[in-house]
């Protein structure tokens, strides 16, 4: 392989590459994969040793196949390390991504373990990354290929044929190789399985047809896909060819592919993070299309493949299926932010919406905000917090008009994508038409009574029919969660007092009918105290407010009349 000074590498380099990797597909049985993941890396990847050890079904790992020398074959063969040992090692030196570097002022630490090796001492090396013998290079081998899952093997490798450690291209060049070896031995053991299934299976005529369409689809299963890009010129991002794991993948066939490129197949969401990547032949994480219309989530990985003399030329992408990962992922956030047992948002999120609707500017002592000005009277004009009233009297945010490509009303101010919420005014009961973000906290009547006479589980399945009638009885956009308990809060923006009046009890109209639960009916009541959101104030100061106005509603009512039944 070239030295690595040089920024790429030659064409005649990755087909030596793409040659071994080949290779590692066609052995016939466990021990030439075996043998021909150590016989690899002295053909492409330019080492003059390497060993590929095992785990055993104990943990511990057996030196299974030597490449490059016959002497360190008869030393190594057959002799194992223990688990332990080679974690220490994994766990020490410089990490070039998976792989794992101890340089010979480290490892000295490593002479004496139990883990096989062949280095012998040797003088100190005469520039900064001249190879030393006691130099130690491993690349991890993981099931499936991915990093960070089971732990099937280590590639070890000693002695590049230039003498210096690896560049860039040579790390990268290694992690692909281990990547595909483990695919390789992963596939060779479906293979040995398959063999020793076909041999029962003839003695078992009525089981034949299932077990081979269960050993078929592991046999074909790919883990991940594989495609070549041009770079450069009027077909930059064309697709040269896909592998059938991709093609699987994406449900198109070869054909199709080659007559698109992965800006044809990304989400629109996703084209920057798919520019970005091309252009730094680095790692992301994006949606592709499939052929049905729908996406998956993929972790693409790119290398750039070029010549000295002519600069970059192709774009070596591997593509791995993440969907169920972002399934899980999206979960866990939903988890993290909605109560378990109703399904609403918790009092976390609670909080977190409130205070994204919330900003530290408190209003002026004559009311409003500093960054407002009045709205002009006759054909309308710009008011406070980015807004535009049109002759109509409709509200407009400048955001709209930058959407549809129209300027935004002469005078106006740059939009600033928030809102003040404005509370009404306290002096006065009455209804003065202003609208504002009501905070309604709601605490159930009734339900610990429920709970001693029927149990948790009645409780429980109250609080549910709660919820679900809670979250029935509020406009889209409204937000139900419940704080904790038999409190629940519900955010509405948009009422005056009147409104906000009108839904506490439509809501509380809604919750006293019976409720069903284990063959009988149930019923609570419900307090309900309105508070008012504005800016200057924080999420706790809102709910506080909101928790003592419902306190006062509570108290101004009898017993007989809060509690349901």
């Amino acid at each position: 392989m070239e030295t690595e000074s040089e920024p790429y590498i030659r064409l005649a380099t990755l087909r030596q590459l793409h040659q071994v990797l080949a290779d590692l597909n066609t052995a016939r049985s466990f021990a030439d994969t075996l043998q021909a993941v150590a016989d690899g890396v002295i053909a492409g990847l330019g080492f003059e040793l390497s060993a590929v050890n095992l785990v055993r079904p104990d943990g511990d790992l057996v030196v299974a196949a030597v490449g490059g020398s016959d002497g360190a074959e008869a030393l190594l063969a057959g002799r194992v390390g223990s688990r332990c040992s080679w974690e220490r090692r994994l766990s020490m030196g410089e990490r070039w991504g998976d792989l794992r570097f101890i340089p010979y002022s480290e490892g000295w630490v490593l002479d004496d373990d139990d883990v096989p090796q062949w280095h012998a001492t040797g003088p100190a090396p005469r520039f900064p990354d001249e190879w030393h013998p006691m130099d130690r290079l491993f690349a991890p081998l993981y099931a499936g290929g991915a990093s960070g899952g089971e732990l099937i093997g280590v590639i070890s490798v000693d002695k590049p044929c230039n003498g210096r450690r690896p560049g860039a291209w040579g790390r990268e060049a290694l992690q692909v190789y281990a990547f595909h070896a483990a695919v390789a031995i992963g596939n060779a053991r479906l293979r040995g399985n398959m063999q020793r299934a076909l041999l029962r299976l003839e003695r078992e005529q009525q089981a034949l047809r299932a077990s081979e369409e269960s050993f078929r689809q592991a046999f074909e299963y790919a883990p991940s896909g594989m495609a070549i890009a041009e770079m450069g010129g009027d077909q930059h991002g064309r697709l040269l060819r896909a592998n059938d794991a991709l093609c699987r993948l994406l449900g198109r066939p070869a054909s199709a592919m080659r007559r698109l490129s992965f800006s044809d197949l990304v989400h629109p969401e996703d084209i920057g993070t798919l520019l970005r990547t091309s252009a730094e032949g680095g790692r992301a994480e994006l949606r592709l299309a499939r052929r049905d219309r729908t996406y998956v989530w993929v972790s693409l990985r790119n290398s750039v493949v070029a010549d000295a003399a002519d600069g970059p030329r192709f774009l070596l992408t591997h593509v791995e299926d993440i969907e169920e990962r972002k399934r899980h992922e999206l979960q866990l956030a939903h988890r993290a932010s909605h109560d378990s047992l109703t399904g609403l948002p918790n009092s976390a999120e609670l909080r977190a919406r409130l205070a994204a609707r919330l900003c530290a500017t408190p209003p002026q002592p004559g009311g409003g905000y500093a960054d407002e000005t009045a709205a002009p009277a006759g054909d309308g004009g710009v008011i406070g917090g980015g807004l535009y009233v049109d002759a109509a009297g409709h509200l407009h945010g400048f955001d709209e008009f930058e959407f549809f490509g129209t300027p935004p009303p002469a005078g106006g101010v740059p939009f600033d994508g928030h809102v003040h919420a404005i509370p009404p005014n306290e002096d006065s009961d009455a209804d003065d038409g202003h609208k504002g973000l009501a905070v309604l906290f709601c605490d159930l009547d009734g339900f610990k009574s429920i709970n001693d006479r029927f149990g948790h589980h009645a409780g429980d399945a109250v609080l549910i029919e709660v919820a679900r009638r809670l979250a029935n009885g509020v406009r889209d956009g409204d937000t139900v969660a419940r704080l904790g308990g038999d409190e629940f809060v519900v955010l509405a923006d948009g009422l005056g007092r009147a409104d906000a009046q009108d839904l506490a009890v439509r809501l509380r109209n809604a919750i006293t009918p019976p409720i069903r639960v284990d063959g009988r009916a149930v019923r609570v009541g419900a307090s309900f105290g309105i508070g008012w959101a504005g800016c200057g104030m924080s999420a706790e100061e809102v709910l506080h407010s909101a928790d003592q106005r419902m306190y006062i509603e509570k108290r101004s009512r009898s017993k007989e009349r809060r509690r349901a039944g």
